[in-house]
């Protein structure tokens, strides 16, 4: 895409970030087009961020109605929104964010159909699925490799929280914010990520208890052991009659995965029994921390100026910390 050069109503919008990222950066963000899908708590904090930073264009689509359970998390909805369609209710106060950005809204997940999927991410730059199931997920990962389109999911359950990144090959400038002159000293790195079903069959085996340790498990796994529930069954765990299967699902998965028995043998019982009776709930303070953290790695990817995750974030809301795991990436 050729690039225009900055209006003066952008550039007056856009100072502070073009002067933190520089020029190029921002024409990056400028010209993107991402695709987010499912409109609950962790994407309206996700899109306020990138729609507020300058991207071209937002695909949103969801083909679920405004709930009252999504006026908790979702401050793009309101009372009288009930019973209407999530992304056609949001378009307009997305659109007010920045009149900049180009805003669309697909009130229908047809698009995202295997049959239909190719031509849906054709003019697409990158993608962030929120709230997915693991099976729709992996699906989605593996057609945005086949476009060589970025891919982003992150969610919620209660307490904890998640994002994965598969960014295929992504080469990005890190600069020495010591050195006098930085573009002398800025060091091109290249990361080679992973698709999602093979980052979840991670091997921890021959790390040491504080590589162990300091990559924090015991969340991932709880995440894990969610997504082996809902895959048997269909949905999230609602009571703690599940807490025992939660449990017994994350167990088998750590042992599989030859954790050091030294930092988690079993996931704590107590982490189960509260996953189990809080995965189908949003709490407002955990989607703005996850839906944060994935809007601003967002634009850390599309500027290419900074790091972007590497490759599985946690959260836990219990203990008020987020992990990044490197899981099978090069």
């Amino acid at each position: 895409m050729a690039s225009k050069e900055f209006t003066e109503e952008e550039q007056s919008r856009y100072d502070r970030q073009i002067r933190l990222w520089g020029i190029e950066a921002q024409q990056r963000m400028r010209n993107a087009t991402i695709l987010v899908v499912r409109l609950k708590g962790t994407a309206t904090e996700t899109i306020k961020n990138i729609v507020l930073a300058g991207i071209g264009k937002l695909i949103m689509v969801d083909d679920e109605d405004v709930t009252e359970e999504d006026l908790g998390a979702g401050f793009f909805f309101r009372d009288e929104d009930v019973g209407k369609k999530r992304v056609l209710v949001a378009k307009g106060r997305v659109e007010s964010l920045n009149p900049l950005v180009t805003v669309e809204a697909v009130p229908t997940t047809a698009v995202l159909e295997p049959q239909n999927v190719e031509a849906s991410l054709a003019a697409v730059n990158l993608v962030c699925v929120t709230d997915g199931t693991r099976e729709e997920l992996i699906r989605l990962n593996q057609a945005c490799r086949k476009q060589n389109v970025p891919f982003y999911c992150g969610g919620t359950y209660g307490l904890v929280g998640y994002i994965f990144c598969d960014l295929l090959t992504h080469e990005y400038i890190a600069p020495d914010r010591v050195a006098a002159t930085t573009s002398a000293q800025s060091a091109r790195t290249v990361s080679t990520y992973c698709p999602l079903d093979v980052a979840i069959h991670h091997s921890w085996a021959g790390l040491t208890k504080r590589q162990t340790k300091n990559a924090n498990p015991t969340t991932l796994y709880a995440v894990l052991g969610l997504w082996e529930y809902e895959s048997q069954h269909g949905s999230l765990p609602d009571s703690q009659d599940s807490a025992a299967e939660v449990l017994a699902s994350a167990n088998a998965l750590i042992n599989k995965a030859q954790i050091n028995k030294q930092v988690l043998s079993v996931l704590p019982p107590d982490l189960a029994a509260s996953l189990a009776t809080t995965a189908r709930h949003e709490f407002s303070p955990v989607c703005a921390i996850i839906g944060g953290l994935l809007g601003q790695d967002i634009l850390k990817c599309l500027g290419a100026k900074e790091p972007p995750i590497a490759n599985f974030l946690t959260f836990d809301g219990n203990l008020g910390g987020a992990t990044t795991a490197r899981m099978s990436m090069q």
